[in-house]
């Protein structure tokens, strides 16, 4: 019901920046809020940014906070991530999410990955130094 396509990974060296983009297509009765997460070989994934679509409450993980901006174009039906300062323990494969999710929960429980049932496919992102 609901398909997300992320692009923008790559590889940058510290203290660089990058911006990821998230396309959804489908019927968006199925989600009102969308994340991104990220996964490092032999890691468990782990919340990044997480965004409610309706009014735009936001929330970080605190290993990103001032230096991640999640961000939305409703009229693109797409969710951004910028990250700045890019440090290598950022390096993960980021996956994009999204679904329906009560608004009573709040933002900053979004970041548990177990919420969300839409994954895209992931977009590798890899920080030298």
């Amino acid at each position: 019901q609901v398909q997300l396509v992320e692009s923008g990974g790559g590889s940058v060296q510290v203290g660089g920046s990058l911006r990821l983009s998230c396309a959804a297509s489908g019927d968006t009765y199925f989600y009102n809020s969308m994340g991104w997460f990220r996964q490092a070989p032999g890691e468990e994934r782990e919340g990044v940014a997480t965004i409610y679509l309706d009014g735009g409450s936001t929330a970080y993980g605190d290993s990103v906070k001032g230096r991640f901006t999640i961000s939305q174009d409703n009229a693109k039906n797409t969710v951004y991530l910028l990250m700045n300062s890019l440090k290598p323990e950022d390096t993960a494969k980021y996956y994009c999410a999204a679904d329906r999710i009560s608004y009573g929960l709040g933002a900053s429980r979004l970041l548990d990955p177990g919420l969300f049932d839409y994954w895209g496919q992931g977009t590798q992102v890899t920080v030298s130094s």
